[in-house]
């Protein structure tokens, strides 16, 4: 963690709105990224990601500086996340008890929306795994402490994922490399 960084963690827990917003700045677009990968779409991943930061400014005070700053907000915004995901289950549950049902021209868009769909199949716990090491390029080490779970268990959940992922997209007609 920089100087800076401390200094305006400092200055956020006695009060200084603006150093908080210079945090909030420095981390949106990886905490966006995140929960664009983790939701699928814009509108969730942009609820989520303020949301996490309402999160991260409410428990401040309980954040460890022995940690990243970034680790704990990864933390925040993938618990969110896996929430956020349960509850668009338990959501499509019911429409589909009430009966309720739910094109790209570029072969590259449809193949990364091939990708994107393959992802939101997954279990959730192994989807963070995913987008943390591989589109977040965290080490397993990094994603575990996010997780707060071993190395092994994100090693665990990312073959396991991969082996989905393959599957998957050999069936919708996507190659994975994966």
């Amino acid at each position: 963690m920089t100087n800076d960084e401390q200094g305006e963690i400092r200055r956020s827990l006695q009060g200084d709105h603006e150093a908080f917003e210079s945090l909030v700045r420095r981390y949106q677009r990886m905490i966006y990224a995140l929960t664009y990968r983790m939701t699928g779409t814009a509108a969730d991943a942009e609820d989520l990601t303020q949301e996490t930061f309402i999160r991260a400014h409410q428990q401040l005070p309980a954040f460890r500086a022995d940690a990243k700053f970034s680790s704990w907000l990864y933390r925040i915004a993938v618990n969110l996340s896996l929430n956020w995901r349960q509850r668009l289950a338990r959501r499509e549950q019911l429409h589909a008890e009430w009966g309720e049902g739910q094109s790209s021209s570029a072969s590259d868009q449809k193949l990364s929306q091939r990708v994107q769909e393959a992802l939101l199949q997954l279990d959730p716990k192994q989807r963070a795994a995913v987008v943390l090491t591989t589109y977040d390029e965290l080490t397993h080490a990094e994603a575990a402490r996010v997780l707060g779970c071993s190395e092994t268990t994100v090693s665990w959940r990312l073959f396991a994922a991969r082996r989905k992922l393959k599957r998957l997209l050999q069936k919708s007609g996507g190659a994975s490399d994966e």
